[in-house]
């Protein structure tokens, strides 16, 4: 895990490499966590996914029809 600081993101954030998400900290407690646009746009897409998958499970467990806003506990 990458853990660095406010300071350090602040200082480098033109060279940073983000293989892997950056944690940073401030104050000693982690603030954010910064990682590549394309990975971020698949654990996106992801979460949609298993959020369907979880819709789809709901309907299945339940007399009548589950609404978008009842599967997505909105």
């Amino acid at each position: 895990m990458n853990i660095q600081t406010v300071s350090y993101l602040k200082a480098n954030a033109n060279s940073l490499s983000l293989d892997t998400p950056l944690h940073v900290t401030q104050n000693g407690k982690e603030v954010y966590v910064i990682q590549d646009a394309v990975a971020y746009r698949e654990q996106q897409e992801t979460l949609a996914l298993l959020k369907l998958i979880n819709l789809s499970e709901r309907s299945l467990n339940q007399k009548g029809s589950l609404s978008l806003d009842e599967a997505f506990d909105v």
